[in-house]
């Protein structure tokens, strides 16, 4: 059987029956990645106060603040049943009674990538009518905001969504129309912010509803979160596509969602790495990033020892990154050897960490 691919129709069968965009598992409609909250690569379900901001935990989420301490964040967070067809949520939970200043920001916002976002034509008068839809609870009832940006800051348009319900999941959906002003980048840079806020001061909000040549991540008289100790507010089935309505989750495999996560941040264990003793003293060690990475990687490696074949494993004395590019990373460990050439591998407890977020 062949088949006919259109981003806008669907999947056309030469029997002329149609799966539509919203349904066909061939078109990618969403350009947000891990919208369903299922990866965690860092940190595997465990919570983490957030001490500095931009610092990712769920994959692609990123985390910002003004202030230290003052929420965490945690796959799952207090086990609460998600929506019907969700496995997982991002939780956010408030750890002070906070009161927001003026230049003060809390929010978590996906960054996305100019190449996934080059055909919405944004900045052009061609710009493209994009829906924005996700699933939302909170302790707190009242109205709520975000917005979509661009990379320099210069172009947002703050949204508005109420939840009406304490702890109960809701969803909701925005239409922005495409913005045919500004500069919105195309390539491996941040195409797109998607925002949701959670204490926003008045230098980062603005009305809501219409574009603006400033950099506001929410909508002015936004509910903060961070305003009230232990608030909760749950993120899930984030969804950003093309038209003028929201349409149903797009659900990609486990395998694909993670390759796509991986363009971004990748991790290796033990014996991941394939090496060779540069002399008696160093042992150096390669490793092929896989799925190629956006730009350069940016390395941390542990590597407490080096296994080599037939031989107990030797501790470490000292470790280092030699380079990294978009595709490979070469690092090293100070360790006692016999001779120069003796394959080996890093081992118990051996970790390298790769990222390339926006």
């Amino acid at each position: 059987m062949s088949l006919i691919v259109d981003g806008t129709t669907g999947v056309t069968f030469n029997d002329s029956s149609l799966q539509g965009a919203a349904a066909s598992p061939y078109v990618l409609k969403n350009r947000i990645i891990n919208g369903d909250m299922r990866i965690d690569q860092r940190n595997a379900g465990a919570s983490v106060t957030l001490t500095v901001s931009n610092t990712y935990c769920l994959d692609r989420w990123g985390s910002y603040l003004s202030a230290a301490s003052k929420y965490s964040v945690q796959q799952n967070a207090a086990s609460v049943t998600p929506p019907a067809g969700f496995s997982n949520y991002l939780g956010i939970t408030s750890l002070s009674s906070y009161s927001i200043g003026a230049s003060d920001f809390f929010f978590t916002a996906q960054p996305i990538e100019g190449f996934n976002t080059a055909d919405l034509a944004f900045g052009t008068a061609n710009a493209k009518t994009v829906t924005l839809s996700f699933w939302v609870r909170s302790s707190l009832t009242g109205t709520f905001g975000g917005s979509l940006r661009n990379s320099a800051g210069d172009r947002s348009y703050p949204f508005t969504y109420t939840i009406s319900s304490a702890n109960t999941w809701e969803q909701k959906s925005i239409t922005i129309a495409g913005d045919t002003s500004g500069t919105w980048l195309t390539t491996n840079g941040v195409g797109f912010y998607v925002s949701f806020g959670f204490g926003i001061g008045s230098t980062f909000s603005g009305t809501a509803g219409a574009w603006a040549a400033a950099n506001y991540i929410s909508a002015t008289g936004s509910t903060s979160i961070v305003g009230t100790n232990g608030a909760t507010w749950y993120l899930t089935g984030v969804q950003l596509e093309v038209g003028t309505s929201a349409t149903p989750f797009e659900r990609r495999l486990y395998g694909t969602e993670l390759a796509l996560c991986q363009r971004y941040y990748q991790t290796y264990g033990n014996y991941e790495g394939v090496g060779v003793a540069k002399d008696t003293t160093a042992a150096f060690f390669y490793y092929t990033l896989n799925p190629q990475m956006r730009t350069s990687a940016t390395c941390t490696f542990t590597c407490p020892a080096v296994d080599r074949i037939g031989i107990a494993l030797t501790s470490t004395t000292g470790t280092g990154i030699v380079f990294a590019t978009d595709n490979m990373v070469v690092h090293y460990a100070t360790v006692t050897m016999s001779g120069m050439g003796q394959p080996c591998s890093p081992a118990s407890g051996a970790l390298l960490t790769a990222s390339a977020e926006l």
